[in-house]
């Protein structure tokens, strides 16, 4: 099953968007980058998906991780 992610994008026309992983249209547009990541972080939380946070020029900034996977067993040694 493929991960879910949703992307915090530059918009062309100014502004910021957030779309969902290979989405055309965007879920929702905003002024600031940090209301988009604000956003984005409470339905990725809400979705259990990563988010994508991007640059202006579009490369990946950072991303964050909301999926439910456990985290990896303790080493025993």
């Amino acid at each position: 099953m493929a991960k879910i992610t949703h992307h915090v994008v530059p918009d062309p026309k100014g502004g910021w968007s957030v779309k969902k992983g290979g989405a055309v249209r965007a879920s929702r547009h905003f002024e600031r980058k940090s209301e988009a990541e604000s956003w984005g972080r409470r339905v990725s939380t809400e979705q259990g998906s990563e988010l994508f946070i991007h640059k202006r020029d579009g490369t990946i900034q950072r991303k964050d991780s909301h999926d439910a996977a456990p985290l990896p067993p303790r080493d025993p040694r």
